[in-house]
């Protein structure tokens, strides 16, 4: 686990990195993917039930200027303020219920995937400090 936390904290330096760091974080995302997965399903287990995250259109309303006509003596279109509607979209969340022995069973799976590419990700690591040295 500690190795997994030391990945995590070169992948998150190597976004803005050294060609060594950007190597690294190059070759581990599917490493970082995985893990991130991990953290959900134990999470799940832990409550009982997923959280599914949705995405809902809202009205949104914001100050504009409008042109209305001009009149008969001055026909220019004159600007008044008023507040116009805009569509926004937002993140919700809702529990979803899940079956929890295919969780279990997936979490298994993911952890033994886990240390198959911890494992190829040590050599990566090591090839990218060949290539890149600081």
């Amino acid at each position: 686990m500690k190795r997994t936390a030391a990945f995590l904290i070169l992948s998150t330096l190597a976004a803005c990195g050294t060609p060594q760091e950007q190597c690294i974080s190059r070759n581990t995302r599917d490493l970082r993917t995985v893990e991130k997965l991990i953290g959900e399903s134990q999470g799940n287990l832990q409550r009982g039930y997923a959280i599914e995250r949705y995405e809902v259109t809202v009205p949104d309303w914001q100050p504009c200027i409008r042109y209305i006509p001009g009149t008969a003596e001055d026909p220019t279109p004159r600007p008044v303020s008023t507040t116009c509607r805009t569509w926004d979209t937002e993140t919700r969340s809702r529990p979803r219920s899940i079956d929890l022995a295919q969780e279990a069973k997936q979490l298994a799976q993911l952890q033994a995937k886990q240390k198959e590419l911890a494992r190829h990700a040590q050599a990566v690591i090591a090839q990218c400090r060949e290539i890149y040295p600081q």
